[in-house]
């Protein structure tokens, strides 16, 4: 697994020399410089040493997760509009594909007719205004 960049980037967020960061954990600016590379690869208690030093730990350091946007506003709503079977269709929430649910709005004006375009796996769940 390549972490090295990532090693870099904590680094430089705390603004410290490879040099302070290698001062820190008793190691050599060489070996951070090829950590950073991903030239070499750490022990787990040399990584464990490292992290401390940057003020994380290896739980958070391997979680890639960001926080997860639960609000979504206009500006999120992905939309189509078809003139000939006059429908609009709205996407409420950007890549909810990945989701167990992806909520899509669909008006139809006056005489209008929708069409399904592409069949899937999920569940429909309607709600008529």
């Amino acid at each position: 697994m390549k972490i090295g960049n990532k090693l870099k980037r904590l680094r430089q967020e705390k603004l410290l020399t490879q040099n302070e960061l290698a001062d820190r954990c008793d190691l050599s600016k060489g070996f951070i410089s090829q950590l950073e590379r991903d030239l070499t690869s750490p022990s787990l208690s040399t990584l464990d040493d490292i992290l401390e030093a940057l003020g994380t730990n290896i739980k958070d350091f391997f979680n890639d997760h960001e926080q997860e946007k639960i609000v979504f506003g206009q500006d999120d709503i992905y939309e189509i509009e078809n003139e000939e079977l006059e429908y609009i269709l709205k996407w409420l929430i950007p890549n909810a594909q990945k989701n167990k649910m992806e909520p899509i709005l669909l008006i139809l004006k006056e005489g209008g007719k929708y069409k399904l375009e592409t069949a899937h796996e999920g569940e429909e769940f309607g709600y008529v205004l």
